[in-house]
């Protein structure tokens, strides 16, 4: 895997739940269009379909989950993208992006994931 991560202006559990609530995918996610989840909530063993940016439709599978701090997914069967939350302060958080090496430059839109989940995550945080 190799990683992207930046810190966040807000505190670890705001963004853990916009990080695993699929509504909020396609705010935050740039290749996402629309996500469903046949479960109750991402946890391991979870399955679902994600419908990309380009309109493609896709099955998923939650991978690895450890509760308020990482997820991982397969997306049609091929290791996908791993998310992680880590406490800086009681205001702030680390967001990384991990993905396989083969698709490296994936991390490039998953940049623009972590500004657009710093912004989200500030507008979450203003109308609370």
């Amino acid at each position: 895997m190799v990683w992207i991560s930046a810190e966040v202006a807000a505190p670890g559990p705001v963004v853990w739940d916009l990080l695993t609530d699929p509504d909020r995918w396609p705010e935050w996610g740039p290749s996402v269009r629309s996500a469903e989840l046949r479960a109750d909530g991402v946890r391991a063993g979870a399955e679902g379909s994600v419908h990309t940016a380009l309109g493609v439709s896709l099955p998923f599978i939650i991978t690895d989950f450890e509760a308020g701090r990482r997820w991982a997914w397969r997306v049609a069967g091929v290791t996908a993208t791993d998310h992680l939350v880590e406490e800086i302060d009681d205001g702030h958080c680390r967001v990384s992006f991990g993905v396989p090496i083969v698709v490296a430059p994936y991390l490039a839109i998953c940049r623009r994931a972590l500004v657009r989940l710093d912004r989200l995550a500030a507008s979450v945080l203003a109308a609370s």
